[in-house]
C-alpha cells in the first residue's frame, strides 16, 4: 500500500485543498496523512469565510507527532498544494528532507500554486520566489497550470514548441516530471482544453472537451491522481490519461448538476473507472 503524507489547506465545507485531494487518494487505495495548512469554514472564493491559518511551526510540531510512530520510512511521497506564507513552504521543504532521509525513494509533488489566467497573481507576496527558488527545485513531480509554467521558466509561451521549451527550463530547476494543466496552446482547439505530461524528454497530451464550469479544488485533485497513479505506474503518460479521464467525469458531473463545488463524493466512481477516457498521444 501507497503511503502519501499532503501537506495542504484544508475546509470544512466543500473541497479544496487536503479536501479536495484526500479522498481521490483514498479512493484509490493510498493511505493519506493529512497536515492541514488552515483550517477554513469553506473556500475564500465565496468572500467569506471563518478559521484559522497555521504557521510553519505547526506543521513542523504535526510533522514531529508523524516522525515519533517511526513510520516515516514508509511514506513513499509528500504532496504540496496552496502555500499561504513562507515559512510554511520552507516547512513543507523541511520535511520532504525529513521523509527522503527516512525513505531515499520518496518523492516531493509539488503543486505550484501561484496563479491563474484572469486572476494574475494571487498568492501573497514571497510565494512565487519560493515556489521558483525553494519548492520547485526540491520536487521530483509538479503540476503547474500553464499560467504557472510561465511564471515558473520565465517567458510567455503559445506554440507547443515554446511550451516544450517552458518546461525544460522548469525541468532544469530540479523536477523530473512537468503536469502541465489548463494548457492553452496555439493548436488548442476553442471547445477543448490540453493536458501536457513531461518527462525525460518526451512529452504527451490529453486534449478533453471544455466544460462550463468554474469550481475551486480541481486542480488539486489531479495533482493528487495524478501522484498517486504516477507512484503506482512510474509513467507520466499513463498517469496522465488515467487522472485526466477521472477529473474530466468530476468536473462533467459536477457541471451537469450545477453545482459550485466539485461533487468530490458523488462522482467517486469516476476516480476508480472514470465514464469516458481519451487519448494520450506523444507530441
Amino acid at each position: 500500500m501507497l503511503n502519501v503524507l499532503s501537506i495542504q489547506s484544508h475546509v470544512a465545507y466543500g473541497h479544496v485543498g487536503n479536501a479536495a485531494a484526500v479522498f481521490p487518494l483514498q479512493r484509490l487505495g493510498v493511505e493519506v496523512w493529512p497536515v492541514h495548512t488552515v483550517q477554513f469554514s469553506n473556500h475564500t472564493g465565496y468572500g467569506q469565510w471563518t478559521g484559522r491559518v497555521f504557521d510553519g511551526q505547526a506543521v513542523e510540531e504535526v510533522v514531529d507527532g508523524i516522525a515519533d510512530r517511526d513510520v516515516l520510512g514508509r511514506c513513499d511521497a509528500v504532496l504540496s498544494g496552496y502555500l499561504g506564507s513562507a515559512d510554511i513552504g520552507h516547512a513543507v521543504v523541511q520535511t520532504v528532507s525529513r521523509v527522503r532521509a527516512a525513505n531515499p525513494d520518496a518523492v516531493y509533488c509539488c503543486d505550484p500554486v501561484i496563479g491563474d489566467v484572469g486572476r494574475g497573481v494571487f498568492v501573497r507576496p514571497g510565494i512565487e520566489d519560493l515556489m521558483r527558488e525553494v519548492a520547485v527545485p526540491a520536487a521530483d513531480l509538479v503540476t503547474p497550470n500553464h499560467y504557472e509554467l510561465d511564471l515558473l521558466a520565465g517567458a510567455t509561451t503559445r506554440s507547443l514548441e515554446s511550451v516544450k521549451d517552458a518546461v525544460a527550463a522548469v525541468q532544469a530547476l530540479g523536477p523530473r516530471v512537468v503536469l502541465t494543466t489548463s494548457l492553452d496552446a496555439e493548436d488548442t482547439p476553442a471547445d477543448s482544453v490540453d493536458l501536457l505530461a513531461s518527462e525525460g524528454g518526451r512529452h504527451h497530451r490529453v486534449r478533453t472537451p471544455k466544460l462550463d464550469v468554474s469550481v475551486n479544488g480541481a486542480g488539486d485533485a489531479i495533482a493528487a491522481l495524478f501522484l498517486a497513479h504516477w507512484l503506482e505506474t512510474r509513467s507520466s503518460a499513463q498517469a496522465l490519461g488515467a487522472a485526466a479521464a477521472s477529473v474530466f467525469g468530476l468536473l462533467a458531473r459536477t457541471e451537469a448538476a450545477g453545482s459550485r463545488e466539485i461533487l468530490l463524493v458523488e462522482a467517486q466512481d469516476e476516480f476508480v473507472s472514470p465514464t469516458r477516457t481519451f487519448p494520450v498521444e506523444e507530441v
